[in-house]
């Protein structure tokens, strides 16, 4: 455990609260977290999920800008829901881009449980895209996304991160529940 990833970690709660409430000012948590992540995961050998923080960073800034319009629209962060086709949709592009992502971190690198690490990331992008376009459906891949890193960040000795990620399990639950309700 390093203050680093102790920094990371508080960054994170205080980001994915402030998400699951629709407050903007969860964005500049989020840029300072995924900072953080990058150089932790790098050093850790998961390069999906390092390359996935610099993903978070530019979706992030995405995220903010729309909805900082969707509220000065609506006047406040409206959730909206995807159509039965584009569930599906977004599930098999996931499961394809997994198989392929995790193939190609297996053959060309040595990244460490790159198949395991390399799904957690494909998802992560898909759910972040999901939340920056402020669909509910989100927090099902984010749910996903937390039951799978747990025992992988647990493996590899992240042990704050294992519990972040715990407690993001938790807050992923709430925003499921809270976006559900408030949908248009």
């Amino acid at each position: 455990m390093s203050p680093i990833e102790a920094a990371a970690t508080l960054f994170g709660l205080i980001n994915v609260t402030l998400v699951v409430r629709r407050s903007m000012w969860n964005y500049p948590f989020a840029l300072a977290m995924v900072s953080l992540y990058a150089w932790i995961f790098f050093r850790e050998k998961l390069y999906s999920d390092a390359l996935l923080q610099l993903f978070f960073l530019v979706v992030n800034l995405y995220g903010w800008w729309n909805w900082h319009r969707s509220r000065a629209e609506m006047g406040e962060v409206r959730v909206e829901q995807l159509s039965g086709n584009a569930r599906i949709a977004w599930l098999a592009g996931c499961a394809i881009v997994a198989a392929g992502w995790g193939a190609l971190m297996h053959r060309y690198t040595d990244a460490h449980y790159p198949w395991w690490d390399g799904s957690i990331a494909v998802m992560s992008v898909a759910a972040q895209i999901l939340q920056s376009r402020r669909r509910w459906e989100s927090w099902v891949l984010w749910i996903a996304v937390d039951l799978a890193a747990v025992p992988l960040f647990a493996l590899k000795g992240l042990w704050l991160t294992a519990a972040l990620y715990l407690v993001f399990l938790a807050l992923s639950v709430w925003g499921l529940i809270h976006w559900n309700k408030v949908k248009a």
